[in-house]
């Protein structure tokens, strides 16, 4: 597999959640703590940094830039990324400039990012114009895209299966479904790649958690398109068809970043039982899932269920977004 460059402390823990199995006893729950990479805070995003950050070195870049939202934990840990190897960061951050920095925004500010504030687009829309602007400068750019989510960035979570499947080896156990927040793609990618990679048997049950599109395409499109590049990449010999692509749209409905009822209960649930914080954003969003999956008893009785924690805990620092009607 392609180089990488070690960012971040693993493997992350695997561990019981010993309360939550006794609360939901016709299952086992296990927990992969994502959060706990080292990388600022930590979060899933140093999987795909390791790859990006060392293909912009091989290229001779001495400047990085991406795009997200305010709170953006891909952005926090590039900023950590960039800072601790030396190179320039560059942040496109949507919405206009805030009167004070809290959350991750504060935190990719202490790192040294370069913040610009670009309205409407969080997405990356304005990358080309910075672009330019900086090689007029001097500056040889690399251009992480949003989320981290190409083939490059996905093989973190390729890497990330074998992981998990010397893991389970090493207790002597198996999981059934893989629950995960899925909002750029290139995480869901990577594992379905490395599901077939390594002939690990589960099921992923990956839950959205934004609804718009990115550069026009549906986030099945995009990781179809991740995958179809991957599997040529990896040389798989399985084919996969865009109507393969499963995610769980059922708690999307109020949009990227607005925190409901939902999200509340879920943080609070998981503090309150196992001692483990969750952000408001996506690992809030994506266990309130699960929990839903095992309230309403959607899966087999004795099932295995494994949270993968994808980090993002300096959102709930931040002044949250609402529902305007609930």
């Amino acid at each position: 597999m392609q180089q990488k460059y070690n960012l971040g402390f693993f493997p992350t823990p695997l561990h019981k959640l010993e309360n939550l199995s006794k609360k939901y006893n016709d299952y086992t729950l296990y927990i992969k703590r994502d959060d706990q990479t080292g990388l600022a805070t930590g979060g899933n995003k140093t999987r795909k940094l390791e790859y990006l950050i060392q293909e912009a070195l091989n290229q001779g870049c001495d400047t990085i830039i991406t795009a997200g939202a305010q709170q953006s934990n891909h952005c926090r840990q590039t900023a950590a990324a960039c800072a601790h190897i030396g190179l320039t960061c560059h942040l496109l951050l949507g919405g206009e400039a805030p009167s004070s920095y809290d959350g991750n925004l504060l935190l990719s500010s202490i790192l040294g990012a370069n913040i610009h504030f670009t309205g409407n687009n969080r997405k990356g829309e304005d990358v080309n114009n910075l672009v330019s602007q900086l090689e007029k400068e001097g500056k040889k750019c690399y251009v992480i895209p949003y989320g981290g989510s190409n083939i490059i960035g996905a093989l973190g979570f390729v890497n990330a299966v074998k992981e998990l499947q010397n893991q389970l080896t090493n207790y002597q156990t198996s999981i059934d479904y893989i629950f995960f927040a899925s909002s750029s793609g290139g995480m869901q990618a990577g594992l379905t790649l490395g599901k077939e990679l390594y002939d690990l048997n589960t099921t992923l049950i990956p839950i959205s958690i934004d609804k718009e599109e990115t550069g026009g395409k549906t986030l099945e499109k995009h990781v179809f398109t991740i995958i179809k590049e991957g599997r040529k990449v990896l040389n798989l010999e399985r084919t996969w068809f865009e109507k393969d692509i499963y995610l769980n749209r059922e708690y999307d409905k109020d949009g990227y970043g607005v925190i409901t009822k939902n999200e509340q209960r879920a943080i609070n649930e998981l503090a309150q039982k196992e001692g483990i914080l969750l952000d408001p954003v996506y690992t809030g969003r994506a266990f309130y899932g699960m929990l839903d999956f095992l309230d309403k008893k959607k899966l087999p009785k004795n099932s295995n269920i494994l949270f993968w924690h994808t980090g993002g805990i300096p959102a709930i620092f931040s002044t949250p977004k609402t529902p305007s009607v609930k």
